[in-house]
């Protein structure tokens, strides 16, 4: 998988609300009604990330939850991470 041109990163952020650049990858901070929703929401994640089998780098403390995307096997961001991205905001929108 090729990592994508600085251009084509920023015309995609263009389009999923609240995601940003971060180095060399893309990040968003999610907040949820407590922390089983935030664990629910992370649980429904998972699914998806094995589903496509690429996985965030995510943080959690109590409702909060800060997932970064970066295809680390092309040392940078990808379509895979837009893809997950994708998945990310459908899976959670039940739940924030």
């Amino acid at each position: 998988m090729d990592k994508l041109s600085q251009d084509e990163v920023v015309a995609k952020l263009s389009k999923l609300q609240g995601w940003r650049l971060k180095k060399d990858a893309i990040e968003k901070t999610f907040t949820f009604a407590d922390f089983k929703t935030a664990f629910s929401a992370m649980t429904r994640i998972a699914f998806e990330a094995e589903t496509i089998n690429h996985h965030p780098e995510w943080f959690n403390v109590y409702n909060k939850l800060t997932i970064t995307l970066s295809t680390h096997d092309a040392d940078g961001i990808t379509v895979k991470d837009f893809d997950l991205a994708e998945r990310i905001e459908k899976a959670v929108s039940c739940f924030v």
